[in-house]
């Protein structure tokens, strides 16, 4: 019982940050409704609490609201706007963003199939994470180059070298 307040207080906690304006307990509440964690499953007011924090720059809410579009959860599925999200968590050094926009190049979903952008995305995704993902991101960038030319995956880790030249990662 004493868990149940607390999970109640830590809500209301919550939800009076989000309210404000707070973009971390924006996208905290997010995860609660996504999650159905102390409130009811509720995917549309999950991608309300992500957009607001999304739309202050918060790389993780970007990315989860794309996943939101890219699969039809609480809104209507949307290849375009799930781009769009993935990009901006993806510019922010987001891998798992960056695999997911390798993911839509090299499938054609919501752009033109481009596996040299593919590719370039999978390089960057594997370039800045490690483990199972890194291994992971490494096993999609290889797959796709056996359908490459030698002149498409040079054309890819030329661009993945530029725009990581331009995205310096955080300390």
């Amino acid at each position: 019982m004493t868990h149940e307040v607390s999970i109640t207080s830590d809500i209301d906690t919550l939800r009076a940050g989000a309210e404000a304006g707070n973009a971390s307990a924006q996208y905290s509440l997010g995860n609660m409704y996504v999650n159905g964690r102390g409130v009811p499953e509720d995917d549309a007011e999950a991608v309300r609490w992500y957009r607001l924090a999304a739309d202050q720059g918060v790389a993780e809410a970007q990315y989860n609201l794309g996943g939101m579009y890219d699969y039809g959860l609480g809104v209507p599925e949307d290849y375009g706007e799930a781009l769009r999200w993935y990009r901006l968590a993806a510019d922010q050094g987001h891998a798992e963003a960056q695999v997911n926009l390798g993911r839509m190049y090299a499938n054609g979903r919501g752009v033109p199939q481009d596996y040299v952008q593919a590719h370039m995305w999978y390089n960057l995704a594997a370039s800045r994470t490690t483990g199972e993902a890194r291994d992971s991101a490494v096993e999609f960038r290889d797959n796709l180059a056996d359908l490459m030319t030698p002149t498409q995956i040079a054309e890819a880790q030329r661009l993945a070298h530029e725009w990581a030249a331009t995205h310096p990662r955080e300390p």
